[in-house]
């Protein structure tokens, strides 16, 4: 009898259950303002690092262990490149010279053909730490 009865009342929970298929949620609209603003911080957050700065891209333009050569190159391509930055730096025995701050690697490939234009040297897109202030564009794009 017992047994009988328990197995009525799950027929009976199991078909109320099953008739009431739709769920309706009320839910705050800046719930969705603020699942905005969270992804736009974890898309910045993965693009930085633990000390404050950004991961990109440079062209490495020159290594060589002649200081002055290093320079005068670094001159050159801010006289005719203004709005890029030159980095010149020194790992034992040699002067790296690293141009510009690229976000994306595609970018740093386009001023590459840009730059190879005139400088015949060779030229090398490397990963590195740039100088950056992303806009919201640079982060909704991948």
């Amino acid at each position: 009898m017992k047994l009988n009865l328990i197995i009525g009342f799950m027929l009976v929970s199991i078909s109320v259950f099953a008739s009431s298929d739709t769920v309706i949620v009320n839910k705050d609209p800046r719930l969705d303002a603020f699942a905005q603003k969270q992804a736009y911080v974890n898309k910045l957050s993965g693009k930085l690092t633990s000390s404050g700065k950004f991961k990109g891209y440079r062209l490495q333009v020159l290594v060589t262990r002649s200081r002055e050569e290093a320079l005068s190159t670094k001159t050159m391509l801010m006289q005719r490149y203004p709005d890029q930055k030159g980095y010149l730096m020194y790992q034992s025995p040699s002067f790296k010279l690293r141009f510009g701050n690229f976000s994306d690697k595609k970018s740093a490939e386009d001023f590459k053909k840009e730059l190879s234009t005139f400088y015949k040297q060779s030229i090398y897109v490397v990963e590195d730490l740039i100088d950056y202030i992303p806009k919201e564009d640079d982060l909704n794009e991948d």
